[in-house]
């Protein structure tokens, strides 16, 4: 479960590391976000649990993007619709770079390896349950994005019952975001106690 953390050699600066050919080399089965976000961050987390920093970084990320969620809908209720679609698009964005950088590679190198064989053990449970509604959450939200914030969509493929799209969206986010505070539990509480 925990990775070995030094990826940058004597000889290479991070940088150096990431222009070349070796970084590949480095780490086989990481991905560049991954390697990124191992050369910058410490191994420990900040939490006190047995986390990684990023883990703990992504968790106190998430819980805060959900707030803001919420406050993006009390601007909503008070009409102030540009505002709203600002910050929900933001949330929306961000959460993809978190995505991108912490919990997608996590669940490539800790959870599909062991994938369907392992599905009836908790650990991996949790993960799996997680990434296809957290999946199901960001595919809406680009969607609701794109037809509320753009013409890219043609005619038929837009929405008009705004509320219902949008509270959906805001229930299954919040549903995916509990799910993560229990993957978070399985894998980085309860092994330790």
């Amino acid at each position: 479960m925990h990775r070995k953390r030094h990826i940058v050699s004597d000889e290479l600066t991070v940088t150096e590391l990431l222009l070349s050919n070796r970084f590949v080399e480095v780490r086989e089965g990481y991905g560049a976000g991954e390697l990124i976000v191992l050369a910058f961050f410490p191994a420990k987390g900040f939490l006190g649990t047995g986390a990684t920093f990023e883990a703990d970084l992504n968790l106190v990320v998430q819980v805060v993007m959900g707030l803001a969620l919420i406050a993006g809908s009390c601007l909503a209720k008070h009409k102030r619709y540009a505002a709203h679609g600002i910050c929900q698009t933001t949330v929306l964005l961000l959460n993809l770079g978190m995505i991108g950088l912490v919990m997608w590679p996590s669940f490539q190198q800790q959870v599909k390896p062991a994938l369907p064989q392992r599905l009836h053990k908790w650990y991996f449970a949790t993960a799996t349950i997680h990434a296809v509604l957290g999946a199901t959450a960001e595919i809406l939200g680009l969607y609701i994005v794109a037809v509320a914030g753009t013409r890219v969509l043609p005619q038929f493929l837009c929405f008009k019952n705004w509320k219902r799209w949008m509270r959906t969206e805001l229930m299954l986010w919040s549903i995916v975001l509990l799910t993560g505070l229990v993957t978070y539990y399985a894998w980085y509480i309860a092994p330790f106690r």
